[in-house]
């Protein structure tokens, strides 16, 4: 069978030929590359005027190797992203635990030098919780009985008085604070040593000294501190500072408002003041009179009172007769003592009898 095409197509050299004759002449332009480099300005020339149809050929493959690398990249960055967000997290937690160590230690150690200035021994302790009834001004620390801690022992810390311990438990204790309305505190104004009693007014967090004449040495600004004066707070621990005086001419008493010095609401450790101050000792009390129906046998024998001596009458004059029942012993009706003178118109001194102490009480009673 002829598979060669009709003679009205056929043009040239036959295929045979035409291979043979290519195969030949590229044998040749090797030869002549390898030895003489005389192509390197022809192909320079080819991959110049090639170049764009390369790059049109490549764009497909550089399509689909580009869209895979975008979102490859894109949620490799959505993981990146991510993790960074994570660990900014946990940076800024770590960063305000760091924060709040560093304001705590200064804290603890205001509380160590304040604690070394104090003329009594002391405890620390931290806020637990607030006390449950909403209506007062109490918290709750973690120390109690077991720490030897008592009813009335004071709360300060660094800056002043805070409160009160009202309430003892085992391993926790109740502490009142110093604005709470029924809490009171003995002070004594720093600058001008006016000594007065400071009240607290409840939720508004402030102090009012009660009973202060309208004319008292007061002023915006001066520190309270205590008087000491109740024997429960050391004297000269500060308490607040004034911040409203009032003065009304008509009133019998003004109004002074104090801001507490202490941390009330701020502090989480204070101080527990275990050792109130020094009490002065009692006088002794004198013993008691006896009643008046006391026995006859436990009061104290008296001695007789010794009667007083009468003055000796005049001697009458020698010649002059005495008369009878004047001045002598048979007129009065009273024996002559023994020993006494038997000279006529001589005064024998009367017989007396000692007074005898009444009775206090009756036999028996």
């Amino acid at each position: 069978m002829d598979y060669s095409p009709p003679p009205l197509f056929k043009q040239g050299a036959p295929a045979r030929v035409k291979v043979t004759v290519f195969a030949l002449l590229s044998l040749v332009l090797l030869v002549v590359d390898a030895r003489m480099h005389v192509l390197n300005t022809v192909r320079q020339v080819a991959a110049t005027v090639l170049y764009p149809l390369q790059m049109a050929a490549l764009m497909p493959r550089d399509a689909v190797a580009t869209m895979g690398g975008y979102f490859s990249s894109l949620s490799s960055l959505q993981n990146e992203v991510r993790d960074l967000k994570n660990q900014q997290v946990a940076q800024a937690q770590a960063m305000q635990q760091a924060q709040l160590q560093m304001a705590e230690n200064a804290h603890l150690r205001r509380l160590l030098e304040a604690r070394e200035y104090l003329p009594v021994a002391s405890i620390m302790g931290e806020i637990l919780y607030d006390a449950r009834d909403p209506s007062t001004r109490r918290i709750v620390l973690d120390r109690g009985a077991r720490n030897g801690v008592q009813l009335g022992l004071p709360v300060i810390d660094n800056a002043g008085v805070v409160g009160q311990v009202t309430r003892v438990f085992p391993f926790t204790a109740e502490v009142t604070l110093l604005t709470d309305k029924e809490q009171a505190i003995p002070v004594q104004v720093l600058r001008s040593g006016l000594r007065s009693i400071a009240y607290g007014r409840g939720r508004s967090g402030l102090l009012d000294l009660r009973f202060v004449a309208p004319d008292a040495d007061i002023q915006v600004g001066d520190v309270i501190v205590t008087s000491g004066l109740d024997g429960m707070y050391p004297a000269g621990l500060a308490v607040a500072k004034v911040v409203q005086v009032e003065k009304v001419a008509a009133g019998a008493f003004g109004r002074v408002v104090c801001q507490p010095l202490g941390g009330v609401d701020r502090n989480r450790q204070l101080l527990i003041v275990m050792s109130q101050a020094a009490r002065a000792p009692r006088p002794a009390e004198p013993p008691a009179a006896p009643a008046l129906g006391a026995s006859r046998r436990n009061l104290p024998k008296m001695d007789p009172v010794p009667a007083p001596p009468l003055p000796a009458a005049p001697l009458p004059a020698q010649g002059q007769p005495t008369q009878p029942g004047t001045n002598s012993p048979a007129g009065t009706g009273a024996a002559a003592p023994a020993g006494a003178s038997a000279l006529p118109g001589s005064v024998a001194p009367a017989a007396v009898t000692p007074p005898v102490a009444p009775a206090i009480g009756k036999e028996g009673v």
